[in-house]
């Protein structure tokens, strides 16, 4: 291709020239595959670290739940916008030069949260963290595809999935421990001098590669699109605490978010080579698949970041036991991938019924449960939540991309992982303004029954241990009707968490089974 010719659009661009799988000896392969292993592990496994940190989190920078709740969904968010700029990255600077910087970048920032001492600053580092790292999954099996020839990139790829799945099991659970012993910030540490060893390994062992240089970013779209996701985000984020569209902030911030969508459709619809390309939503198989990757994303993260508050802050749980509860969720994603293995021979129609089914089960349990409920009880919960997200996953994927030609395959994933992020971002933060605006509800009415008049509270099998006639009884009772207050504020939360996993499965009905046009 001569100079002259037109730059090709970053998401749909391969990513820079590697070279040839031939010229690599099988230990330097293996070595390989392990740092980049390595490298995109320990990305998936800060989410559900800092998940099991939010109740330490709070505290410490003296939040509430709903701005705490922003350490998560912030991350998801800019690892959401960031993704779609892979391509470019890659192409501009080469495979090795991106991989390594992000690994590096993100385990420096992994370090500056843990060394946080404000909110603002912890949001900030938390931002930069999703960002910065996020081109390193889609990296990682981009690399390891080119470097392992065809007749063993299906033995790799297994490989490359089992260890980022296991990899969230042991990272809750190691930094349960270690914020119970000494304190969060210590499950940050922990990436760090792993991380380390990442980057080092990978400068080593990566094949250098020749960045082309010819790939073109669609600025306008990108910016466009990151102002408008941003903006409904702090909508969604600060509306319950601002008295939403009652706040001259919230009325700007929904406004410039609608401007900034309108430019981006706009532009995305007329420009020769977009951002995103929204043509391929002509694609009925595709368009359905967007629909429920979305909700896969809702459903993906929202758990993780709903229990640990609650299980802390209100059943009394030790962050060591959070974060065992959390990581059987990590196991039961194990054990999903395993069973997808097996479905993936049907049609995968099957699998996502019998996953999105399973997620509704386990969203009707958690509207069932009260403060009293065992650590058994939620570990099997958390588990079947694991099996039914990782049931999912494959023929969702084999799904959604079953009629799309394999020459728009790459900005056709680059639109379905951003979908998937942001799903999970705007979720828990409406999730959590419910929590909220139903704890403060329901506590306005149940301390209405706490007067002189009500004649119930003068019986002793119903007031308990709670002493009504004294300020310290008072106190410990409106200590309770809190708890109870709050825990109806999360059964509302599961039963959007349920009403998003049901809503799915009548989708799924509509998905045809062809195979991919050529």
């Amino acid at each position: 291709m001569s100079s002259s010719a037109p730059a090709a659009p970053a998401s749909a661009a391969p990513l820079a020239v590697p070279l040839p799988p031939e010229t690599l000896s099988v230990g330097r392969r293996v070595l390989i595959l392990i740092m980049v292993v390595l490298g995109s592990t320990l990305y998936a496994t800060t989410l559900l670290v800092a998940s099991t940190l939010l109740p330490q989190m709070q505290g410490a920078m003296s939040a509430t739940q709903d701005e705490i709740a922003w350490a998560m969904t912030f991350n998801i968010l800019a690892t959401a916008v960031m993704t779609p700029m892979t391509g470019w990255l890659a192409n501009r600077f080469g495979r090795r030069q991106t991989m390594i910087w992000s690994v590096l970048l993100f385990t420096l920032t992994t370090f500056m949260c843990g060394a946080a001492t404000s909110l603002e600053s912890l949001i900030l580092w938390r931002v930069l963290q999703g960002g910065l790292g996020a081109p390193v999954v889609p990296l990682s099996q981009t690399i390891l595809l080119d470097a392992f020839p065809k007749h063993q990139q299906g033995l790799v790829t297994s490989i490359f999935g089992m260890a980022v799945v296991i990899g969230p099991v042991i990272g809750p659970t190691l930094g349960g421990m270690l914020s119970e012993l000494y304190s969060w910030r210590w499950a940050f540490y922990m990436i760090v001098p792993v991380g380390l060893v990442s980057v080092v390994g990978l400068r080593l062992v990566l094949p250098r590669d020749r960045p082309t240089g010819r790939v073109s970013l669609d600025w306008t779209g990108f910016l466009s699109l990151a102002v408008a996701i941003a903006c409904v985000q702090l909508v969604l984020s600060r509306g319950q605490r601002l008295d939403w569209f009652d706040s001259g902030e919230i009325m700007v911030e929904a406004f410039i978010a609608a401007v900034a969508f309108w430019v981006f459709i706009a532009h995305s619809l007329t420009a020769r080579h977009p951002f995103l390309n929204l043509r391929l939503l002509g694609d009925r198989n595709y368009a359905l698949g967007l629909v429920l990757v979305t909700i896969y994303g809702m459903l993906n993260f929202t758990p993780m970041v709903l229990l640990p508050p609650l299980l802390q802050q209100h059943a009394g749980f030790p962050d060591r036991l959070i974060g065992e509860i959390i990581a059987a969720r990590g196991a039961g994603g194990t054990l999903g991938f395993f069973l997808a293995i097996f479905l993936g021979k049907l049609d995968p129609r099957i699998g996502l019924v019998g996953g999105f089914a399973l997620q509704t089960g386990c969203g009707v349990w958690l509207m069932g449960m009260d403060l009293n409920t065992g650590t058994d009880a939620l570990m099997l919960n958390s588990f079947l939540q694991g099996v039914a997200t990782g049931t999912i996953w494959v023929p969702l994927t084999l799904a959604t991309f079953a009629t799309i030609s394999s020459a728009d395959l790459a900005e056709g994933t680059a639109i379905y992982h951003l979908l998937r992020n942001i799903g999970s971002s705007f979720f828990i933060s409406i999730c959590v303004a419910e929590v909220v605006r139903a704890g403060s509800a329901n506590y306005s009415r149940l301390v209405e029954m706490v007067t002189p008049f009500n004649r119930t509270l003068l019986l002793p099998w119903v007031t308990g241990a709670w002493d009504v006639e004294t300020l310290g009884g008072l106190a410990k009772l409106s200590k309770e009707i809190g708890r109870q207050a709050a825990m109806l504020g999360y059964i509302n939360a599961f039963g959007y968490y349920t009403l998003a996993s049901a809503l799915a499965i009548p989708v799924i009905l509509f998905v045809s089974g062809r195979s991919r046009a050529r």
